[in-house]
């Protein structure tokens, strides 16, 4: 019987079509085994930077070393827009871009004559196509709180950005086939979901009748099918009166909000392409705050965009000082050919672009220290997890908005809600808490 492994880099899209790849293979009567050993190694791969790209490369030739007697198949977004660069990588066997993926699990693709020298790029769903959905998950594959797609593609094209790309146009898996994905969880013991997408604050837009992720939401409460749905990284244009009602009256939804601001200086976000101001970001973090005040929110930071000066990185730092944010995603730039950023003078030099990073996720660390502190005495509700931590031996659980909390306990509470009080902090950001009773 034929073997396979996976391996995947980048994003959580990303490790969600593996899980699903992973159930459909093993529903077509593929068997998993590691990737020194199987039949078929697949790799996943990712090129939001420089360094993805390079990371997603050293995988490749590290499973062909580890095992060159297997098939070698690659897809995932550097296949989609460096297939050249992978072509000439000697082993590589099938170069499949997003809209083939879905023909990976096929008995009969094994059988085929390898795809290595193909010509020209893999090409992308056109908007609206279902390629990118064509199998979804509905089992777990050993996660407490998996991922579940429902959006894939974007078109925002901010300067810097590879992956409208890499991933196309956006396009929204409907309502209907969320909610029976949503049912297979259910069913197979599931908690909490994570909605992810590359730009779900664009769901629904594309569907016929067109929707939008309120209307999902609301139906998903509805439903009644999960007791925690979590919301992935959502744009600031995107998150709307209505959202944050939605979450603030919702014992459903997560207390978390991850916002991507980018830079704190108004003519940096211009050149990024990106439609917003500080002032809409700074009122939009403060009416959430007011209205959820135990909310998480989260930031992505890119540091080092061409021509950001010491002032404009001073009017990010100032505000991430003003605001309520509780963590920080700080990336450094990275130049991706073909977009427009690519070409822009005034780029900023390394030993720079290094300190500014430093200097933010030290920021970063106290606000989220400062957040986790603020909790100690609360009792809140955590999803214990199936792990035990390594360092302690105590079970790990996760907060509505988003703190970690370990607690002794029995192995029957993995996987369950619990009721813990938060009781002390250990170093940074170690929480620990006593469980108060099982929901």
């Amino acid at each position: 019987m034929t073997t396979f492994s996976i391996k995947t880099l980048g994003c959580k899209v990303n490790q969600f079509e593996s899980e699903t790849l992973e159930q459909a293979l093993v529903n077509q009567g593929y068997l998993p085994a590691g990737e020194d050993e199987a039949d078929l190694c697949i790799i996943n791969t990712c090129t939001v930077t420089q360094k993805a790209s390079m990371q997603s490369r050293q995988a490749i030739r590290q499973v062909i070393r580890a095992n060159p007697g297997a098939r070698i198949l690659v897809t995932g977004c550097y296949a989609q827009t460096e297939p050249e660069a992978i072509r000439g990588i000697a082993g590589v066997h099938d170069i499949i871009g997003h809209e083939e993926k879905s023909r990976i699990p096929e008995k009969v693709f094994l059988t085929e004559a390898p795809t290595h020298r193909s010509t020209g790029k893999p090409t992308h769903p056109s908007p609206g196509a279902s390629a990118l959905f064509d199998f979804s998950l509905q089992r777990s594959q050993g996660r407490t709180r998996p991922f579940l797609k429902i959006q894939d593609g974007c078109n925002a094209f901010c300067a810097y950005c590879i992956v409208p790309y890499a991933r196309g146009r956006s396009r929204s898996l409907p309502v209907e086939s969320v909610l029976e994905s949503i049912r297979g969880l259910k069913a197979d013991g599931i908690h909490e979901i994570v909605l992810t997408g590359i730009h779900i604050g664009h769901y629904g837009l594309d569907l016929k009748p067109e929707t939008c992720l309120t209307d999902l939401l609301a139906a998903l409460e509805n439903a009644g099918l999960m007791e925690r749905v979590r919301i992935s990284s959502i744009e600031p244009t995107e998150v709307s009166d209505a959202l944050i009602e939605m979450v603030a009256g919702s014992r459903v939804f997560c207390h978390h909000f991850h916002i991507p601001l980018q830079s704190g200086d108004n003519d940096v976000l211009k050149r990024m392409n990106r439609p917003y101001t500080r002032e809409m970001f700074y009122d939009l973090v403060c009416k959430i705050h007011d209205r959820i005040p135990d909310a998480a929110i989260g930031a992505d930071i890119l540091v080092g965009f061409p021509g950001e000066s010491d002032a404009a990185f001073d009017q990010t730092v100032s505000l991430i000082e003003a605001l309520p944010i509780t963590y920080l995603h700080v990336f450094p730039f990275s130049p991706r050919k073909g977009t427009p950023a690519y070409g822009f003078s005034d780029q900023i030099s390394h030993a720079i672009v290094k300190a500014r990073c430093s200097a933010l996720r030290a920021l970063g660390r106290a606000k989220k220290k400062c957040f986790y502190r603020s909790h100690i005495g609360k009792e809140v509700e955590i999803l214990i997890e199936g792990a035990r931590d390594d360092a302690t031996g105590l079970l790990k659980g996760l907060t509505s908005n988003y703190i970690p909390v370990m607690v002794e306990g029995q192995d029957h509470l993995r996987n369950t809600l619990t009721k813990a009080r938060i009781i002390r902090m250990q170093g940074e950001t170690a929480m620990f808490g006593e469980i108060q009773c099982v929901s």
